[in-house]
């Protein structure tokens, strides 16, 4: 029976495609808060903060799997609460000025996803290029709600994977019991000299 490996590869949070799209959030949403909310204002800290925050505990998660599969579980789902928060910031933005939500039927919902943007600059590219279709405002709000969803939308299939996997496998105690009932097990060389058995002679 193979050993099963004590600590397993973890981290490369880098890759995840949750943490990329929440990463995006978080710097368009910098972006927003200096141009649309009064620094003087605790919505910037917070809508700032709890985009920070969604990124950071999917890494933090992220290294925390090779040791503890309870702890990445439990940081994602802060993540997916902190991304959850902010949306409903925008939505507040939005409300409050009386401007549009766009709907999930809303082209421009499909183009910005299917736009694939990697950084902010192309975001906002993005929304000049479709000034005629609504003020800056209301389409810079709606283009974060956009990111936000398709993110939460990602941590939500990961939240489940890691559930079920850690139902199915456990975490790093039953992982660390597993070594030492197969280390225990495992067969041991006998001890002596090595070759086959010489009778003495007279």
């Amino acid at each position: 029976m193979d050993t099963p490996e004590l600590i397993p590869p973890h981290g490369g949070y880098r890759k995840l495609k949750s943490f990329q799209v929440a990463q995006l959030a978080f710097d368009v949403t910098v972006r927003f808060c200096d141009r649309y909310i009064s620094k003087r204002s605790r919505t910037h800290d917070q809508m700032v903060q709890a985009a920070r925050s969604g990124v950071q505990n999917i890494a933090e998660g992220s290294e925390a799997s090779g040791t503890s599969k309870k702890a990445e579980l439990k940081l994602t789902n802060v993540a997916r609460a902190s991304l959850e928060e902010l949306r409903l910031d925008y939505e507040d933005f939005l409300r409050q000025r009386n401007l549009p939500l766009w709907d999930r039927g809303d082209p421009r919902r499909r183009d910005l996803v299917a736009h694939r943007s990697r950084a902010a600059d192309e975001v906002a590219r993005w929304v000049v290029a479709r000034h005629a279709t609504g003020t800056y405002p209301e389409l810079s709000a709606n283009a974060a709600l956009v990111l936000i969803g398709v993110a939460c939308a990602l941590l939500d299939r990961q939240i489940a994977s890691l559930a079920n996997t850690f139902t199915q496998e456990g975490g790093f105690t039953e992982r660390l019991y597993r070594t030492r009932r197969i280390a225990r097990e495992s067969p041991r060389r006998p001890s002596g000299p090595s070759g086959p058995f010489r009778p003495s002679g007279p």
